[in-house]
């Protein structure tokens, strides 16, 4: 049951990760538009069609929102 446990551990810090680089690329994308070095693309552009994907998706984004918020939601 250890390596579970280490592997779950290491999925929720993957996950914190990638959440706090995407907080960290929607701030720099609104310091400094889209035309930061290091980021491909439009990362608010794509973030902002998501959450319009998921609210055109009326109950099943509402599922989808119920299904990662407690993913990413932290305790």
């Amino acid at each position: 049951m250890q390596y579970l446990d280490s592997i779950i551990t290491a999925v929720k810090k993957i996950t914190e990760l990638a959440v706090a680089l995407l907080a960290l690329a929607i701030v720099l994308g609104v310091i400094f538009g889209d035309k930061v070095a290091f980021l491909p693309g439009n990362v608010i552009g794509n973030v902002t069609s998501i959450i319009g994907m998921l609210g055109a998706s009326g109950l099943v984004g509402l599922v989808a929102v119920g299904v990662l918020y407690p993913i990413l939601a932290k305790k």
